[in-house]
C-alpha cells in the first residue's frame, strides 16, 4: 500500500480491531487486510516523525548548531 493514510483506513483498522474481539473473530482475509492496514500504518508514522526529525537543530553548548537531518 504506497498511498498516504486516510481517515477511512483508519477507521477500517479500528473496525477490524473491534470485530477481532467479539466472539465471530476475523476470518483469514479480514487478518491479512488488518495486518495489510496496520504496517501501512506504521510506515506512515515513520516517514512522517523522519520528516519532522530532518527539520530539526540541535544548539551545542559551545553555540554550533548541528542539524539534526539525515545521517
Amino acid at each position: 500500500m504506497d498511498q498516504p493514510i486516510t481517515q477511512k483506513d483508519i477507521e477500517r483498522i479500528n473496525e477490524l480491531y473491534h470485530k477481532s474481539q467479539t466472539e465471530q473473530g476475523l476470518t483469514e482475509a479480514e487478518r491479512a487486510e488488518q495486518q495489510e492496514l496496520r504496517m501501512a500504518y506504521i510506515q506512515a508514522v515513520r516517514a512522517n516523525l523522519r520528516g519532522t526529525l530532518e527539520k530539526i537543530d540541535i544548539q551545542n553548548a559551545d553555540g554550533s548548531v548541528t542539524p539534526l537531518g539525515k545521517r
